[in-house]
């Protein structure tokens, strides 16, 4: 069995290219939106969804089948088209650049995989099967899905705003471990889970990283 190394890639301002333009590119392209990736789209035709996202500039659509050279400069390759042989040519070029190409449907020509995906504002899950299909990783993004509801938004931003206030008060690395452990487990979830949580000011952070460093 063939393993692959989960990442997590920062694609901002960098160019995403798909080739091809039906609903496995579409996938990708939907994958790739919130990323902050110049994306561009080769492909003669592309699906309604795919032409809302050209119309409103989200997406550069190069109208046409895909030419040698097409890749210079981009950072990800998606070869989605279901054209062998194109798809083929695709990952030849990528690779000729050093780009790093995923093939649809050809788990073992392709140098990363694109996985289900859990996204709750700062938390992002990733499910992979590697290769036992897409219906088993639906089954298991959608368990996960459930385990992990929309309470956990709110919670990582305030544990990243204390994590913040933490490093701005406290110098000692241990410490601040000390503090987080103790916050991960004051049960503020719960709290949020049963919506009897409110924000905290940046005077009641500071009040209580005061009164925990001292217990």
């Amino acid at each position: 069995m063939q393993y692959f190394v989960p990442i997590l890639l920062n694609c901002k301002n960098k160019i995403c290219c798909i080739v091809g333009g039906g609903r496995i590119a579409e996938r990708k392209v939907k994958g790739l939106m919130k990323s902050g990736a110049l994306i561009t789209v080769i492909s003669p035709n592309i699906t309604p969804d795919l032409q809302v996202l050209a119309d409103h500039k989200q997406l550069h659509w190069v109208n046409r089948v895909y030419r040698e050279g097409d890749l210079q400069g981009a950072f990800l390759v998606y070869a989605a088209t279901d054209q062998r042989d194109v798809n083929d040519a695709v990952a030849h070029e990528a690779r000729q650049r050093g780009i790093l190409v995923n093939v649809a449907d050809r788990l073992e020509e392709a140098d990363f995989i694109t996985p289900g995906i859990i996204r709750r504002g700062r938390l992002t899950i990733s499910v992979s099967t590697a290769g036992a299909g897409p219906a088993v990783t639906s089954e298991i993004t959608s368990a996960l899905d459930t385990l992990f509801g929309n309470e956990y938004e709110p919670y990582l931003d305030f544990m990243y705003d204390m994590r913040q206030a933490i490093k701005r008060i406290v110098s000692s690395p241990q410490q601040r471990a000390k503090l987080l452990r103790r916050l991960a487990s004051s049960g503020i979830l719960e709290q949020i889970r049963r919506q009897e949580f409110t924000a905290w000011t940046q005077k009641e952070m500071d009040r209580w990283i005061a009164q925990n460093q001292e217990e």
